[in-house]
């Protein structure tokens, strides 16, 4: 009998070590980090704090945003890969360092695929071109007309190299055929600091936090990167509209390490979800410009990889 108890005892502790190993359902037991590629003040800034707020309050632990800003966001991302896969540090994910970064710098240290579970797709915003009063022009025209006169004269700014904005000015450059002085800034926020005081004469900037500057007249936008005008600009045309093959939008998610448990990745996709359909953050992204558009986990992995093939011949183009 003894005997029959303890070859039981053994089966079913053996089988137990076979089982695989599931999240504890009572994640996150401790505070969480948000990794942000650029300083505060941007669109990825804003974002990860509102939601940082929304899930410290909905899973009862602090979602603490730490930024990590330089090298077109390849820090954080790299921070991110390196991290443990334990449900403790996530990204606010965005376009450059995962769909920009690894085919403008060959180096890259991290497979933006394979390296990562992108979890859930926040949405998207906008890309502007904004020139300053001092710059002298009030659309495209007239500051392609100053520029093919002067080539390197006027000087505009970005969030970095190999920034979407920068790629972008880039291709601009390309299809206009007139030269621009590039100032690359670790971020957008303090780019966007040097522009309203005059530093940088007209930057390549997200829509959203330009749009004081534009309503009290210290910024002008000539064109933005969507495929039809933007209910927050009506009056402003698209490039394509404009004539030019210029289309970007710099999308935000949440990513982490690969091999973060997949209950995790459950609970924290569910509370995401949960906080991005309350009235008040439906109400802030409607302000930042910030267009929803809801993905499953799967389709915003799909995304990810999609966007990876669409911008390669684009980056290419441009550092030619």
């Amino acid at each position: 009998m003894k005997r029959r108890h303890l070859l039981g005892a053994t089966v079913a502790t053996f089988a137990m070590l076979s089982m695989p190993v599931l999240a504890d359902t009572t994640w996150p037991e401790r505070p969480v980090r948000i990794l942000v590629s650029f300083p505060p003040g941007g669109s990825s800034d804003l974002v990860a704090r509102m939601l940082g707020e929304k899930l410290s309050a909905s899973l009862g632990q602090q979602f603490v945003v730490e930024n990590k800003p330089g090298a077109a966001g390849t820090v954080a991302a790299s921070a991110l890969k390196d991290a443990e896969p334990d449900g403790y540090t996530f990204m606010l994910s965005n376009l450059t360092p995962f769909n920009v970064a690894p085919i403008r710098f060959p180096d890259t240290p991290y497979d933006p695929i394979a390296d990562f579970d992108h979890i859930t797709y926040i949405g998207t915003v906008h890309l502007g071109l904004f020139a300053g009063p001092s710059m002298g022009v009030s659309d495209l025209g007239a500051l392609i007309e100053a520029a093919s006169a002067d080539p390197g004269k006027y000087e505009y700014g970005s969030s970095g190299v190999g920034s979407w904005g920068h790629i972008i000015a880039e291709q601009f450059q390309n299809e206009t055929e007139i030269e621009l002085f590039h100032i690359p800034y670790k971020g957008s926020g303090p780019m966007r600091l040097d522009f309203r005081g005059g530093v940088v004469p007209s930057i390549f900037d997200a829509v959203p936090q330009n749009l004081p500057a534009v309503e009290d007249g210290t910024a002008i936008p000539l064109a933005v990167t969507a495929t039809s005008r933007l209910s927050s600009l009506p009056d402003v045309p698209t490039f394509t509209e404009l004539g030019y093959d210029i289309v970007a939008e710099n999308w935000l998610g949440f990513s982490a390490p690969a091999g973060v448990p997949d209950e995790i990745k459950v609970k924290l996709d569910a509370a995401l979800t949960e906080a991005m359909a309350l009235p008040d953050v439906q109400a802030q992204f409607d302000t930042w410009g910030l267009v929803r558009e809801p993905k499953t986990s799967a389709e915003f992995e799909t995304f990810v990889s999609d966007l990876l093939v669409q911008w390669t011949p684009l980056v290419k183009s441009a550092m030619e």
